[in-house]
This record gives structure tokens, C-alpha cells and sequence, in this order.
């Protein structure tokens, strides 16, 4: 008989009640606050104040008069361009005599530029606005 109790106890079932809670969620804007973004230009004068390079060329002729074989090429001495001028004389035979030279030269000059230029400059202005009560009383 202390067998039968010994198995009535084993296979007894205590039932235990399981419970859920379930959550629905849901999103909605809500309008809190408005902003107003305006700009305002400004002008500003600033001076400019540069080193400018500027080049220029000095054109010297230089007679030469003498009796030369052949045309002789162009040529520089230094920063100086030398560009030959011929020219056929009639004589009882033809030769040719280096008439001149024309002489160029580059000159570099470094000058100081100042100048006013006006600047324009652009701000934001952010103002917060608040919603009207009509609006936002039906979303508390």
C-alpha cells in the first residue's frame, strides 16, 4: 500500500497558469517648436595690399655698318635678345653688311598695389517660434 501512495504522489500534476502581456506601439509627430531662418548681407571695405611683378621691354638700335659673309642668327647676351638686321648693298659685287642690331632687353620691376574692394558677407539669423495653442492642446 506504501507502494500505491509512493505513485499516486509521483504522477500527481500540479498545473501551473502561464500569462503574455502583449505591447502595441505607435509613433505620431508632435510639432514642439518652429524656427524662422532669415540672412542678412553685409559689406565690408578691406584693403588689398599686394607686391605686383610687371615686365617691360627697353628696344635699343645700335648701327653696325660692316660688311658680314652670311645672316647671323639671333642671339642673348645675359637677359639682352640681339636680332640681327641685313640688308644687300649694291657695290660692284654684292655683300652683305650688318646694318644694325636691335637690342632687346627685359626689365622686371616690383611695385606695390594697394586697392579698396568691398567684401560681402552673409549672416543667419535662427528665432525659435513657439506652436500655436490650438495645435499643440490636441496632441497632450
Amino acid at each position: 500500500m506504501e507502494q500505491v501512495e509512493q505513485e499516486n504522489r509521483e504522477t500527481r500534476e500540479i498545473v501551473v497558469p502561464l500569462f503574455t502581456e502583449e505591447i502595441a506601439v505607435s509613433k505620431r509627430v508632435v510639432e514642439k517648436n518652429r524656427v524662422r531662418v532669415s540672412r542678412t548681407t553685409r559689406q565690408q571695405e578691406e584693403l588689398v595690399d599686394e607686391l605686383l611683378t610687371r615686365e617691360q621691354v627697353e628696344v635699343e638700335r645700335t648701327a653696325i655698318g660692316k660688311p658680314i659673309d652670311s645672316v647671323p642668327p639671333v642671339r642673348e647676351e645675359g637677359d639682352t635678345i640681339i636680332v640681327p638686321v641685313v640688308e644687300e648693298v649694291l657695290v660692284v659685287e654684292r655683300r652683305l653688311v650688318l646694318k644694325e642690331e636691335v637690342r632687346i632687353r627685359r626689365v622686371h620691376k616690383t611695385e606695390r598695389h594697394q586697392e579698396r574692394v568691398t567684401l560681402r558677407k552673409q549672416e543667419a539669423q535662427v528665432t525659435r517660434l513657439p506652436v500655436e495653442n490650438s495645435a499643440a492642446s490636441g496632441l497632450k
